[in-house]
Parts: C-alpha cells; sequence; structure tokens
C-alpha cells in the first residue's frame, strides 16, 4: 500500500473488525475501547477528522478554536480551570475530501477538579490531530504531556499563543527554549497564534494530509485495540497454556528416553513443537496459519542455540553412548546396561526443559504474529510511503514504541 484512501481503509478496517472473534467477557472487558473504535470507524466513513486543543489551564486554549471557527462557540469568559469536560464543536467543509472537523475543547491537564483526568486525555489522544497550545516557554509537565502523546504516536502541533505583548527578540528566544525541550528529531512545528498563521497552517495541513491522518488514526487504534485484546488473552489463559506445555513435555519426555533412534528422536520432537505451537495458538483464539507456525519454529530454533544445535547435539552423543551400552551388554552379562537408565532420565529431563523453554518462546512469537484474518493494520502502516516523511515522523515512533519484546513477559505460561 502506497498511498492511503479514506474509502479503502475504511472497507479495510470494517472487514478487519468483523473477522475479530471477542467472547462475552472481552466485550464486556473492553467496551470502553471498542465504543471509541466504532466511533472512529464511523468517523472514518463519514470523512471527519477530530482535532483536539490540549495544554495547561489558561492559555487560551477555547481562544484558538474559536479562531478556527471564526466564532465565539467556546467559552472564553470563565475563570481558568472551571471547564471540567470535553466541549466539541463540528466545523462542516464543503469541496473536499474530508466533509468536516470536529473541534475538541478540553480543560487544562493541570486543574485538579477535573472529573476522570485519564478519560480526558485519551479522548484526546483519539483525535487525528492534536494541538498542544503554550502561553511562552514550556515547564516540566507541558514537556512530560507533549512525551506522552508522541509515545502514543500521535501528530502534534504547538500552537504559541498570547504573544501580543512580547517583543520579536523576546518570542524568538521563547520559541528556541521550546525547540530545546522538544526532541530533536521530531520537528514538531510551533505555529503563533496571530492573525491568519494558525488558520492557514491548519487549512494546508487538511487539504494536503487531512485524508491520510484521518487513515492512520484509525489504523493505529485498530492496531492498538488488538494489542490490548491479545495481551489480555495471553494473561488469562496463562494456566491453561501451562498445562498444555506441562502435557507436551511428559510426551516428549517418554518418547525421548525409550527411543533409541536419533532420527526418529528429532523428527518426533519437531512434531511435538509444532504441534505445540497449533495447540497454543488455539488456547490464546489467536489464528496462525500453517506457514506461520513453520516461521515461528524457524525463529525460536535459529534465536535459541539450546533449542537447535546444542539440543540436537546432546541427543545424538547420549542416543550413541546408549546404543554403543545396548551392543555390549551381551559382552558384559548386563552390567554396561547400569547406565542406561541414567542417560535415559537425563534426555528425559533435557527434553522437558527444552520444551518448556519453546513453550515460552511460541507464547511470544504466537503474540508477535497472530492476526485475525489477511488484515493486519500493523503491517498496514509500515507498507505506506510517504512523499513528505518529516509530516510523518510520528508514525516511525509509533512503530519503533510498539515493540512488544518487554511488554507480557510476566504473562507468558
Amino acid at each position: 500500500m502506497k498511498k492511503l484512501n479514506i474509502n479503502k481503509t475504511y472497507l479495510l478496517l470494517k472487514n478487519w473488525w468483523e473477522t475479530i472473534e471477542l467472547t462475552n467477557y472481552e466485550k464486556s472487558f473492553f467496551n470502553r475501547e471498542i465504543i471509541s473504535f466504532n466511533q472512529q470507524l464511523f468517523r472514518l466513513k463519514e470523512k471527519k477528522i477530530r482535532i483536539g486543543a490540549y495544554g495547561k489551564s489558561g492559555v487560551g486554549k477555547s481562544s484558538v478554536l474559536n479562531s478556527l471557527l471564526k466564532k465565539d462557540i467556546f467559552k472564553t469568559d470563565i475563570i481558568n480551570g472551571s471547564k471540567k469536560e470535553i466541549q466539541s464543536e463540528e466545523l462542516p467543509l464543503n469541496d473536499q475530501t474530508i466533509k468536516s472537523i470536529e473541534l475538541l475543547d478540553s480543560p487544562g491537564f493541570d486543574f485538579c477538579d477535573i472529573k476522570c483526568p485519564e478519560k480526558i486525555y485519551t479522548h484526546i489522544n483519539h483525535s487525528d490531530l492534536i494541538l498542544f497550545v503554550v502561553a511562552g516557554d514550556i515547564n516540566r509537565n507541558e514537556v512530560s504531556e507533549i512525551n506522552s502523546f508522541i509515545k502514543d504516536g500521535k501528530k502534534i502541533i504547538l500552537i504559541l499563543n498570547k504573544i501580543d505583548l512580547l517583543k520579536k527578540n523576546e518570542l524568538k528566544e521563547i520559541i528556541e527554549n521550546i525547540k530545546f525541550k522538544l526532541p530533536k528529531d521530531l520537528n514538531i512545528p510551533i505555529i503563533i497564534n496571530h492573525e491568519k498563521n494558525l488558520e492557514n497552517y491548519i487549512t494546508k495541513i487538511i487539504n494536503q494530509y487531512g485524508e491520510i491522518l484521518l487513515s492512520l488514526n484509525s489504523l493505529q487504534l485498530a492496531d492498538k485495540l488488538f494489542l490490548q485484546v491479545k495481551e489480555h488473552r495471553l494473561k488469562r489463559r496463562q494456566k491453561l497454556a501451562q498445562s498444555t506445555i506441562g502435557k507436551f513435555s511428559t510426551i516428549k519426555a517418554s518418547a525421548v528416553a525409550l527411543n533409541p533412534f536419533i532420527f526418529l528422536d528429532v523428527a518426533g520432537s519437531f512434531a511435538l513443537d509444532t504441534a505445540l505451537i497449533s495447540e497454543l495458538s488455539k488456547i490464546y483464539g489467536l489464528n496462525l496459519k500453517g506457514e506461520s507456525t513453520r516461521k515461528i519454529f524457524k525463529n525460536i530454533s535459529i534465536n535459541n542455540l539450546f533449542l537447535g544445535v546444542t539440543q540436537v547435539g546432546i541427543n545424538t552423543s547420549f542416543n550413541l553412548v546408549r546404543k554403543v551400552i545396548l551392543l555390549t551388554a551381551p559382552f558384559t552379562n548386563g552390567l554396561s546396561l547400569l547406565p542406561y537408565g541414567p542417560i535415559a532420565i537425563i534426555q528425559a529431563a533435557i527434553a522437558i526443559h527444552s520444551t518448556k523453554i519453546l513453550g515460552k518462546l511460541a507464547a511470544k512469537e504466537i503474540f508477535k504474529r497472530s492476526k485475525v484474518s489477511h488484515i493486519d493494520p500493523s503491517i498496514m502502516i509500515q507498507n505506506i510511503t510517504f512523499k513528505e516523511p518529516e509530516i510523518f515522523n510520528h508514525i516511525n515512533i509509533y512503530l519503533s514504541n510498539r515493540n512488544l519484546n518487554n511488554n507480557f513477559v510476566s504473562f507468558l505460561p
């Protein structure tokens, strides 16, 4: 996919969502997240982009949005910090791909009397574009909030408001200080809210990138929702996975200990390990094709020497010893058979240990590779080619922070 089209993205995500099978418990547990995603899917269908204003109390978020609306919809004549809930207003657009803009005004994040501050942050975080409003140099709390949005892969524009009384050299110094505190490789735009600066910039962004911003945010929300579902399944079904791994460990241990033939050990172990991977995928309710199962086993073998060369080498050595013991038994009146039992026990222990390791790695790989259909939101995002990468460098941050290696270690069987 080299270019995002709203209609195509909507149909793909609609089909993707219809293929996800959730239990009643999961539907209840993720009710808020499911509602948010379906709202985003509806906005995608209606081609309605959401822009959220966020910042401290008293920085002029309402006045910034009113300047875009060209009328006083959001109240600005109230005491700073009196606003406690999200307010929204829709701005229709004519003769454009994007049909309307939903503007969100939020309470100051530093106001301690907000009802459910996490809910307000999440609401703004689901916006397709965030206007982070400041009224001067930014402090530690503002930097922290900005970094939280960046980590979530959000597109941010920093709006410098209330600068009418500043001299040019003072304004320049403030902008330099702000740039110094922002991530150097992200190039967050700093727009001065003066005359038509902001209106012109937002109009340009919507005209050129509104379609892709709306589509990208929809893909991200889909990806985040499915990651939450997968991690939840990994956690809730941990004990059942442990029991299954234990069962396969016992079978493999018995087979290895009793079988004198090397090639049967190797072939049998591979068959059991492949069956274990398939069984674990069923336990977690995460679909894997046969090719995906083979890729997982290959990846596990390459990255885990114990399961690869080492295990085969040890078993080969022990099998040769056992073969020698059996061949020499008639000439030693059976005395050479004495070490046979301990060697078989050692091989069985190795088989159990390796199966447990494989079970953990398989659960991890299943979590990372599984998908509900041929459509995968994260793969769709990775396959997008941007003509102006600097505009969408927040996507690279999202994909890098999506690294799953340490997110679910405690949930592994």
